[in-house]
């Protein structure tokens, strides 16, 4: 098999003999091929590699009469060689992500059957080829083959730029020159050009520094770029320049200065001359000025040190994680649970937090890990997160305060800077820590992201960096040292991107500024990281003595906040049934204490003669308009304060029983029918489920007076109540309702017996003083709607016809039985 693959790329077959090692290798590449037979159909590149996926629908789109530079790769995903190349490949991308406008990169899987044709086309013999295709490209080209190109980024990224210089017209449009200047060119240089910056860089004519920052900066406004060799002599005098490579700025009027970095290379030049004031990213706003954020009034800007790691942030990134990212989530189970628990347990170990905050996590991981069923509601935990339970000195605190990680829009940085500081932290916390499984913070990392992180676009960019090579990470340092790299990953793609802050801008972190110990370079003059020192940065940077507790309210400040929160939410608890049950009693009162008609107060007058003259005299002259004006009354106490729950006595629920019995008359009077109301309610079950004492707080309270011990004189004139006895008496309850007129009593003996009376609601002594045929008339009444009556009404009806018929059947069969008889 290798020697087939050998055959394959012939071009490689030199080499294998040369470097017989290679066959190692080479052969253990072959054997994983059958490991990667699914990638054949996917491939070795995806989306998130920032190289274009070519297809046969998008090949002559993206190659023919194209505005950029292109280099296409073609590979067959079984090769080995091109398994291999493939992170060269990758590397290459982000390393010359700034170059996008001038050239960008391509590939196409030619092992898949639908790209089969495609690559005929292009004349591809061997894997992997790597073709050069100009702007503005002809159908019929085949692109420029790179002939032993070597197998490094920087001989790629050289090869790149000595196709572009060979580049015939027309030139690539987003292109800026390559080739050297002069000095005429320079003194008319900001005549004809409306930037802020010229740089001019000052190398010999074999290096590439000069075209790769101009090509480094080609994306961005206000700066130009240009390449002086050393043999131009004007501009070499002019500027006293004696170090090659050099970089200084030139300004109008022959003013210029050396641009100052830590070491002269290509990537700090770069670095150094996109920071500099008014250079800004192509089509990017201009960051906003601190004195404008400041003044904000809707969030005031937090100052902050950008080299320091500030605990609100953190505690922001969990309240968001725990209380809104994962509250989309009603139920939780599955992988699902199994990854909260990971998370969960992980914060609990790791997490740098407050002590509050920790004992909150603490209690979070013990009650997910009893947890034996295979899931879990969101509710009960967000109640465990809200320590319902009352653990003492344990909270997390809500809502967020971004303030190393606030953006200067609010859809900018924020949760997603607060996610990698948050991870930073734990992966710090157990190197130190001494951790015994070196992947533990990453696994409950990915597994989180993977399952719970609301971008996913960036949670499945995220797992392919994980699958990739989160399993080469053997140590805790290296565990550090692997998430680090995989951030500035993310930083290299998303640099220029429209979530990029232009006051924050995405670059590979930590700045020379920042750690200048960290950055070095090769002996070619390649930046090179200096691991030695990254990982002490890194471990000093996110430890938990070097993050700062600035904008925090302190740990009794969250304790009493969470104690006011649980207040408030018992509370609302307790008024929330008794609100609507209250609303429910009003709505019956209010349909309960409409007026009656006129025929119907004339049916009284002749039913209960002078008497109801009277009570209907004393009703027209005071208490005709009562009904209307007592239900802002009744809507007033029921908006009564929380703090007075003790007024709901069984004083109010009799009140308003009395109020809606008082105008519950016999429907069945003088054996003559009158019309009744629509709503009829069966008291039994009323009373039971909706009339609880609590209920019918102030519901009636303008309606009914109250009971009370003041003295005669304290007292105002009121209306007088008496008991209805038309409530069911299975109920045990009592209500009020007004005496007519011919059983009122005097003011003053009346006010006497309410002074007698007990609290709990017995009888008056005037009530004996009853008709036995009202009060009989009352308790036949009780229940009864015309339902019941007309029920009661058919029923009799069918019994009667149901017994006439059996009389006439009975009737018939005895007359003929009589006949038969008679015969002899």
């Amino acid at each position: 098999m290798a020697r087939r693959c050998g055959r394959a790329t012939s071009r490689f077959t030199e080499e294998i003999h040369i470097y017989p090692r290679k066959r190692v290798t080479l052969a253990v590449w072959l054997c994983l091929c059958l490991v990667f037979l699914s990638s054949a159909e996917a491939g070795l590149y995806t989306a998130s590699d920032q190289i274009v996926l070519l297809t046969p629908e998008n090949v002559e789109s993206i190659l023919v009469n194209s505005t950029a530079a292109m280099v296409v790769e073609f590979y067959a995903s079984w090769c080995g060689h091109c398994i291999a190349f493939s992170p060269v490949y990758v590397s290459l991308a982000r390393d010359i992500k700034e170059w996008k406008p001038a050239v960008n990169l391509a590939a196409i899987d030619c092992a898949a059957e639908e790209n089969r044709r495609v690559c005929t086309g292009y004349k591809i013999r061997g894997y992997p080829t790597i073709k050069f295709f100009h702007a503005y490209s002809k159908a019929d080209s085949t692109g420029q083959a790179f002939k032993d190109f070597s197998r490094n980024v920087r001989g790629l990224r050289h090869r790149i730029i000595d196709k572009l210089e060979t580049h015939v017209e027309p030139w690539p449009p987003a292109c800026p020159p390559l080739e050297p200047t002069s000095q005429a060119e320079i003194d008319n240089f900001f005549e004809t050009n409306n930037i802020q910056h010229l740089a001019l860089i000052f190398e010999e004519a074999t290096s590439y520094i000069g075209r790769e920052v101009t090509l480094d900066l080609l994306q961005f406004e206000n700066i130009a770029v240009r390449r002086v060799l050393n043999t131009e002599e004007s501009l070499v005098t002019k500027l006293g320049v004696t170090e090659f490579p050099s970089c200084y700025l030139y300004y109008p009027g022959g003013n210029f200065t050396r641009l100052r970095v830590n070491i002269e290379a290509r990537t700090f030049y770069s670095y150094a001359l996109q920071r500099l004031p008014g250079v800004v990213r192509s089509g990017k706003p201009p960051p906003v000025s601190l004195h404008i954020l400041t003044n904000n009034t809707d969030e005031p800007w937090r100052q902050f040190n950008k080299s320091r790691v500030y605990m609100a942030d953190l505690e922001s990134t969990l309240h968001y994680s725990l209380r809104v990212e994962l509250a989309a989530h009603t139920v939780i189970k599955g992988d699902a649970l199994t990854s909260l628990k990971n998370y969960i347990s992980v914060l609990a170990k790791y997490f740098p937090g407050r002590p509050v905050v920790m004992n909150l996590l603490r209690y979070a991981d013990s009650w997910l890990q009893k947890q034996t069923a295979d899931q879990i509601s969101y509710e009960a935990f967000r109640d465990i997160l809200d320590n319902k339970a009352q653990i003492p000195d344990a909270a997390l605190p809500e809502g967020v305060r971004w303030v190393g990680c606030q953006g200067s829009q609010p859809h900018l940085r924020r949760y997603p800077c607060g996610v990698w500081t948050v991870f930073h932290a734990l992966t710090v916390q157990a190197n130190s820590g001494g951790s015994s499984a070196p992947r533990e913070v990453l696994g409950a990392m990915r597994s989180y992201v993977h399952n719970f992180f609301g971008c996913r676009a960036c949670a499945e960019h995220f797992e392919n960096m994980a699958r990739e090579s989160v399993a080469e990470v053997d140590t805790l340092s290296s565990a550090v040292l692997w998430l680090w790299s995989r951030h500035n990953r993310v930083n290299n793609r998303l640099a220029g991107a429209l979530s990029e802050d232009p006051l924050f801008p995405k670059i590979q972190w930590p700045s020379p500024e920042m750690c200048p110990a960290c950055h070095t370079v090769k002996d070619n003059g390649e930046h090179r990281w200096n691991m030695p020192q990254v990982l002490p940065f890194l471990m000093s940077h996110f430890s938990s003595s070097s993050i700062l507790t600035d904008y925090l309210d302190n740990e009794t400040q969250v304790l009493e906040k969470q104690r006011e929160k649980h207040a408030n939410q018992q509370l609302a608890l307790a008024q929330k049934p008794v609100e609507r049950k209250a609303r429910e009693a009003l709505d019956v009162i209010q349909t309960s204490t409409t007026q009656p008609t006129v025929q119907e107060e004339e049916e009284e007058e002749e039913e209960e003669g002078p008497q109801d003259e009277a009570g209907a005299d004393e009703e027209e002259e005071g208490g005709e308009e009562a009904p209307a004006a007592a239900a802002p009354d009744e809507m007033q106490a029921f908006k009564a304060k929380p703090s007075e729950p003790a007024r709901w006595t069984k004083h109010t629920v009799e009140g308003v029983r009395g109020q809606w019995q008082v105008h519950r008359k016999p429907s069945i009077v003088g054996m003559r029918m009158r019309e009744m109301r629509e709503d009829i309610v069966d008291l039994d079950s009323f009373v039971n489920q909706h009339y609880k004492a609590k209920a019918l707080r102030v519901a009636a309270s303008s309606r009914v007076k109250r009971r009370t011990l003041q003295r005669e004189k304290e007292q105002e004139n009121g209306p007088m109540f008496g008991l209805g006895m038309e409530l069911d008496a299975g109920v045990g309850m009592v209500g009020l309702q007004p005496m007519e007129a011919d059983f009122e009593l005097d003011v003053g003996q009346q006010r006497k017996q309410l002074q007698k009376r007990d609290l709990t609601g017995q009888y008056f002594g005037g009530e004996a003083e009853l008709s036995q045929k009202k009060r009989w008339m009352s308790v036949l009444s009780i229940g009864f709607s015309k339902l019941d009556i007309s029920l009661c009404v058919i029923l009799y009806f069918m019994s009667t016809m149901c017994l006439l018929a059996m009389y006439l059947f009975f009737k018939n069969r005895l007359r003929l039985r009589r006949a038969k008889t008679a015969f002899p």
